[in-house]
């Protein structure tokens, strides 16, 4: 099911999880037609309601089947593949809509990073019974493939079907509609030979639309194996084309330390190089940058202190976690400690200054950008990120595809 042409600006929206409900609340202003009425129904209740409140997954499926009644979301009448595209800070990404076979998830073909929270797994598991659809694709990654790369050439050398600029960020989306059986077919031939895809962003998107179909599965006593919900969205994109941003930490105190205790302790294992005011990203792999007290340092890792042939232990994330994090600032669990908050790249330095300057938070860590070879080497090695490791941008929007399970 898609938007008609001339109201996708209308129904489109960023994805839930990006977002508070109080913001999507102002985001979607007097819109009665924007996806977060049915992706974040707390909105049509009064402020405070729970996201988790039962009546919020009622109201999901009340304006699902609203929007399908005023045709603000049709049925296309024929199967086809998508073309989406992406363009950030004039960077495109070309990525194809299809349906991922929930088997493929449930046995490790569709290959995934980061641990899942049950809490957030049922969150999403309820809204998709609700639905019964994947209002929102997952985003996956593979590994670069000419076959596809040419025949998206092609397609992107034509009008699209949607093309707009989100507000907020300002970045372009473009969709392009596969309709020729010829090129759906050599599409779905060419995926049969690429072994593996790998999550990049969407977790628990793939977990709460996999634990769905098998459970449809379970109580369908007819099941074939071709149904719908034996498959959820996703939308795949060449890994060469994506890009991860830094994913940056800010912390609340030094643990008891000044800050030149805590510096005297932090070069036992680092070189530090201060910059003064002027801000500094680190160049490589192993080298941070620190924001304390209004300096911006460079840190590099001593030599030998990263074991660069474990996929885990050799990433930044890792090491930012063992040698500061741990080691100086007994922040030991990333997901529950209250003294350390998260940045994301696209949120820029200015952010961290912003957060330490107002005395928030005491100081800022900024790290090397991990890579999606990174990424796919601990996913083929059966490993898991640590936490708070990748920030993919942009996000896909939500909306301009909807697949239902029916």
């Amino acid at each position: 099911m898609r938007p008609p042409k001339d109201l996708v600006e209308q129904v489109e929206s960023r994805p839930y999880d990006v977002l508070e409900s109080e913001e999507a609340r102002v985001e979607a202003g007097s819109n009665e037609k924007s996806l977060y009425h049915i992706i974040k129904p707390e909105i049509d209740f009064p402020v405070g309601t729970s996201e988790y409140d039962p009546r919020v997954y009622e109201q999901a499926t009340k304006n699902f089947a609203m929007f399908q009644e005023k045709g603000w979301l049709v049925q296309d009448s024929e199967d086809m593949y998508y073309i989406y595209a992406q363009t950030m800070q004039g960077k495109t990404q070309y990525g194809l809509v299809v349906a991922a076979a929930v088997e493929d998830y449930m046995t490790g073909i569709i290959k995934k990073h980061e641990l899942t929270r049950r809490d957030k797994e049922e969150d999403r598991m309820k809204h998709v019974r609700a639905t019964n659809a994947n209002m929102e694709p997952v985003f996956f990654a593979y590994k670069d493939n000419e076959v596809i790369d040419k025949l998206v050439a092609r397609y992107a050398a034509t009008k699209p079907e949607y093309d707009f600029i989100a507000p907020i960020d300002g970045f372009r989306h473009q969709l392009w509609l596969v309709k020729d059986k010829a090129d759906i077919q050599t599409i779905t031939d060419t995926f049969a030979r690429i072994p593996y895809m790998y999550i990049a962003d969407g977790h628990h998107r793939s977990a709460a639309a996999a634990l769905v179909g098998a459970e449809k599965k379970e109580q369908n006593p007819n099941h074939k194996g071709g149904e719908e919900y034996n498959y959820f969205m996703a939308v795949c994109f060449p890994a060469s084309q994506l890009t991860i941003l830094d994913y940056n930490r800010v912390v609340k105190d030094l643990n008891g330390r000044t800050p030149k205790e805590f510096l005297a302790v932090l070069a036992e294992d680092f070189d530090i190089e201060c910059q003064g005011k002027e801000r500094v990203h680190p160049k490589r792999k192993h080298q941070f940058s620190l924001y304390l007290e209004g300096y911006w340092y460079l840190l590099t890792l001593h030599e030998g202190l990263a074991d660069d042939s474990d996929p885990i232990g050799g990433l930044d994330v890792s090491v930012s976690s063992n040698l500061i994090l741990d080691k100086l600032l007994n922040i030991k669990d990333l997901r529950s400690d209250k003294r350390i908050d998260f940045v994301g790249g696209l949120r820029g330095y200015e952010e961290l200054e912003r957060r330490v300057d107002s005395g928030e938070m005491k100081m800022a860590l900024a790290l090397y950008p991990v890579s999606m070879d990174e990424i796919m080497n601990i996913a083929d090695s059966g490993k898991i990120m640590p936490p708070k490791a990748t920030w993919f941008e942009p996000k896909l929007r939500s909306g301009l595809v909807v697949h239902k399970l029916d």
